[in-house]
């Protein structure tokens, strides 16, 4: 397979497997770990398979244009760096998904589970190979949602929602800032190709927007990473199940910021600006996190805050000006990810077979868990620094970076006792996390017995403490050639001569890591019962600074403060909201009339008077006045107005020569007509008879004839402007090339669909989204709806009937109902397959001829909505198994899948592609791919309408589900 496929396969297979998965049964927790699996493993494999590409410092590529007119191209780039961080990604989520197959209990929705693992690896793989910096961005941004899901899966849970809200609020912040300050260096280098700004170092660091665009980019990394004082979203976030939080705080979204900076070091660093920034943010973060590492009770609490230090280190060796600090950057980035996970899935199986994480009811676990306890061991040592495991070597060669780096600079001169210290909290809470929950005297009163796990749960932790000692004990063998070519990749001619020796002779930072370890080791012998006894588990002289608390008091302030704007500033009540937004409409054209001067009446072209179309349009007039006028108090016949006018609108359109448009105007006026009449059935009754004081009575009057003046003076300025634009010499616009290249680059006749699913696509493509996002919250408003209590009666002509039933012998109530919709019932039901067979008719004919996928999903939701109208919803619904969510989702991977199909023959985005097919008997038949695309338009469009149907017409059945508990609840009582 050539390369740029491999790279391909492995970028996208995730996300599909994504949509495989969600799609699977609740319980189908085998079959979904299998898949999840699968696509880790055969991804894994694509990515091992390009090593020889670019191991001599080589890049592979598969670019497709995007935006090409703005420059924007989809570009998948793999180098040393990327190669490097993918196989992190992917191996390390290989092994959370066989652990999480055996960590999840048998009631959880595993498979969705796994479907959000799957997207957020597909969203990590995206920033890592992305070759565009906006591209990067986009997945950025969808990290930070999908993490969202994953940390809050466990919906049920408060501490998972709030931690999940507080992650998305602080890393989707800085995503925004992030984009801006990507758009900054697009705009400093002329290109957003990364390639290209990698290039261009030198550039950016001379630009006045330097500055800026440093600011805002470290702003996204900062946040993503975990940094002081962003850092408080972390340990909130380990109420996600641990295969997550293992996944995430090990290989994955911590590592984000990381890969940015490291990406970027060679373009943005080298500056006074990027020290301070990042070394200090660093250094705090460092600090910080190890030393409220060392008072946490909870396990993951411990090991999110170690993380927070760890990162922090990372930060601080990037923000050094040195090729060698970046080099133990790479190599610890790496180091942290094999014995993190393997530490988080140790408390994890701690977790899962005692029931508590707490380390004060935690002890001996050794006697219980001999195995476990071994490899928790060796993975918390490999964090501590411990000679001949992999966190001793990159823990080296931070502290040779301090030590070479102690120089001018107030950071640089604290650098190396800052550096010990660190190193010497984390061997404290280190030796703390093995001594408080493996030693000791036996456990008591543990809510399960402690035991080991199943093999399969272990083999992950196995794995990766084997590679911790491989890396520790034969570096160069190991770690050695793919660290030099993700350095390579980095610092190209700057790379530094480095060895990864286990010894260096007795050297400085020797001397400073014996005396982090001796110290750490003190340090617990002299406070360890203080920390264990200290009732918070937090840190001590930090108990003010509550990043929780100062999150939650920011976002009630903020909520606070935009409530009282509204109240001030808005209303809840629609007529003063379109009130405001007319008057800013019309004091916005009168300013421009005034500045630009604006001549609605000039002398130009005109057409001849035609009295039919003057008086079609007066109708049209009439009906909207009766609309509004009978607006308040007769709801049915200002619906017919409506409809009136909205037919006079499809008879213009006819009259205009525009059949697409009348066709598509006169399906939405029956649809939204039919829905309107579903709706107001359940709104409450208004009745003229109901007393109102005559100070309301005056007030109304005043704010009618505002009102009036207001839409008055609206419809004329709009009247007029259309006049003006009539009236006026066409523009030498874009439409004539628009119908002049239709059916040359198309392959279409009818320029409206053409349009709409080939030239303008991808906004069609947003707006059947749009659609989408639409039906879906008419449902989740309309399930929360509960009518208004005289609603609630049945209609007098019902009441009617069921009389006239009951005073004849032989007869039912309902029967005379029954019997006067006898002919309309049995006509809407037998219109059915005709009415489907219009919709595909429309469907086929829209590229030629007046139709298309809107027209048909408009005409095909028709047929559903008689079928109701005709029998209602339990009778349709037991005969027909309509699942609109299933048609909107479908119908959007359709037509994104139609747009993306143009890559695989290196076309942008929602290119088409027309032929001619000659099959047998029909003749020559023009086959285009946007019927694909259109298909999805289609599927969508009734997916959507469809549902806002089914959720009017469950309303019917929501009334007769009260009735009949109300009666249930009335025999009760007889029978009491």
């Amino acid at each position: 397979m050539p390369p740029h496929l491999l790279l391909a396969t492995a970028a996208i297979l995730p996300f599909l497997g994504s949509v495989v998965a969600i799609c699977l049964p609740g319980q189908a927790r085998n079959a979904a770990a299998i898949l999840a699996g699968f696509v880790m493993v055969v991804s894994l494999v694509c990515i091992g398979l390009l090593y020889p590409e670019i191991a001599g410092s080589g890049t592979v590529a598969w670019t497709v244009d995007w935006l090409p007119t703005l420059g924007v191209r989809f570009v998948l780039r793999l180098d040393g760096l990327s190669w490097l961080f993918a196989v992190l990604v992917l191996g390390i989520g290989a092994l959370v998904v066989l652990y999480a197959r055996y960590y999840m209990a048998a009631e959880d929705p595993v498979p969705r589970l796994f479907s959000y693992l799957l997207a957020f690896v597909g969203a990590m793989l995206g920033i890592v190979l992305a070759g565009n910096l906006i591209q990067l961005v986009v997945f950025w941004e969808l990290t930070s949602i999908v993490s969202f899901l994953l940390i809050g899966y466990w919906t049920d849970n408060a501490s998972a929602r709030d931690g999940a809200r507080m992650a998305l609020t602080i890393t989707a912040a800085g995503g925004l800032c992030l984009f801006v300050g990507m758009v900054l260096i697009g705009q400093i280098v002329g290109s957003y190709d990364l390639a290209v700004v990698l290039a261009s170092g030198d550039t950016i660091r001379r630009s006045p927007l330097y500055l800026p665009a440093l600011v805002l980019v470290l702003a996204g990394a900062l946040t993503k990473s975990a940094q002081f004082p962003f850092h408080i979203w972390l340990p909130r976030a380990m109420a996600a199940p641990t295969p997550i939080s293992a996944y995430l705080h090990s290989a994955t979204m911590v590592k984000a910021g990381i890969f940015l900076m490291i990406r970027l070091w060679p373009v943005l660093a080298g500056t006074e600006s990027w020290y301070w920034i990042v070394g200090t943010a660093g250094m705090v973060t460092m600090l910080v996190g190890a030393w409220s590492a060392i008072f946490q009770h909870d396990l993951k609490g411990l090991l999110a805050y170690s993380t927070i230090s760890h990162l922090g280190l990372i930060t601080l060796l990037l923000g050094l000006d040195s090729p060698l600090a970046v080099v133990a950057a790479i190599f610890h980035t790496v180091n942290h990810a094999t014995f993190k996970a393997s530490l988080f899935m140790a408390a994890g199986i701690i977790d899962h077979e005692t029931g508590t994480r707490d380390m004060r009811r935690l002890s001996g676990l050794w006697r219980a868990m001999p195995y476990t306890a071994t490899l928790a061991m060796v993975a918390a040592a490999a964090m501590a620094g411990v000679p001949l495991l992999n966190g001793f070597l990159s823990k080296e060669m931070f502290l040779a970076e301090a030590v070479d780096n102690a120089g001018e600079h107030l950071l640089n001169l604290a650098l190396p006792v800052l550096a010990t210290l660190a190193s010497a909290f984390t061997m404290l809470y280190s030796v703390r996390f093995i001594r408080q929950t493996f030693f000791g005297p036996a456990p008591h009163d543990l809510p399960h017995a402690p035991h080991e796990p199943v093999r399969w749960m272990r083999i992950p932790i196995e794995l990766l403490v084997l590679v911790c000692i491989a890396i520790g004990l034969v570096p160069n063998l190991t770690i050695g050639p793919l660290l030099a070519g993700a350095v390579r990749s980095v610092l190209g001619e700057r790379t530094p001569d480095y060895d990864l020796a286990i010894w260096h002779g007795f050297t400085a930072p020797l001397a400073l890591s014996v005396v982090a370890l001796v110290g750490g080791v003190a340090l617990y012998r002299a406070f360890g019962r203080r920390i264990n006894a200290n009732p918070r588990g937090g840190p001590w002289l930090m108990d003010r600074l509550d990043g929780g608390r100062l999150f939650e008091r920011t976002m009630t302030g903020l909520v606070l403060g935009a409530r009282h704007w509204e109240r001030h500033l808005g209303s809840e009540r629609l007529q003063v909201q379109l009130r405001i937004l007319f008057l800013t409409v019309l004091l916005a054209a009168a300013t421009a009339g005034a500045i630009r001067g604006l001549d609605l009446f000039a002398p130009g072209r005109s057409t001849a008077f035609d009295p039919a179309f003057a008086l079609t349009w007066l109708v049209g007039a009439a009906c909207a006045i009766g609309a509004a006028e009978r607006a308040k108090y007769h709801r049915l016949s200002a619906t017919i107005f409506v409809g009136g006018a909205g037919l006079v609108s499809c008879l213009t359109f006819l009259w205009l020569s525009a059949p697409d448009l009348a066709v598509t105007q006169i399906l939405v006026e029956i649809v939204t007509t039919v829905m309107l009449l579903l709706g107001l059935r359940w709104l409450p009754k208004r009745d003229a008879a109901i007393p109102v004081p005559a100070s309301e009575t005056a007030r109304a009057r005043r704010r009618r004839i505002v009102d009036f003046g207001i839409a008055a003076v609206a419809g004329l300025g709009l009247a007029g402007l259309a006049y003006a634009v009539m009236t006026r010499p066409a523009v030498d616009g874009i439409a004539r090339w628009f119908v002049e290249e239709a059916y040359p680059k198309a392959g279409g006749r009818n320029v409206v669909n053409v349009l709409l699913v080939d030239f303008r696509a991808f906004d069609t493509l947003g707006e059947i989204c749009v659609l989408g996002i639409v039906g879906l919250t008419v449902f989740a408003l309309l399930r929360r709806f509960r009518p208004a209590a005289d609603s609630l009666e049945r209609p007098r002509q019902q009441v009617s009937h069921d009389a006239y039933d009951a005073a004849r012998a032989g007869r039912s109530p309902g029967d005379t109902t029954a019997d006067a919709l006898l002919v309309p019932r049995v006509v809407m039901t037998w219109l059915f397959p005709f009415i489907v067979l219009l919709a595909l008719h429309l469907f086929l004919r829209g590229h030629d001829l007046p139709g298309g996928g809107f027209a048909g999903g408009i005409t095909l939701t028709i047929a559903f909505m008689l079928q109701y109208m005709a029998q209602g919803a339990e009778w349709v619904e037991a005969r027909l198994r309509i699942q609109p969510i299933s048609w909107i989702g479908i119908g959007l991977l359709v037509a994104v899948l139609a747009g993306a199909g143009s890559w695989l023959f290196g076309r942008p985005f929602l290119t088409a592609f027309f032929a001619y097919w000659e099959p047998p008997l029909l003749g020559k038949v023009p086959v285009a791919s946007a019927l694909l695309f259109d298909l999805g338009i289609m599927v969508l469009v009734v997916g959507a309408s469809a549902l806002m149907l089914v959720a009017l017409a469950h309303q019917s059945l929501r009334r007769t589900r009260t009735v009949e508990a109300e009666a249930e609840r009335a025999a009760e009582r007889e029978i009491a």
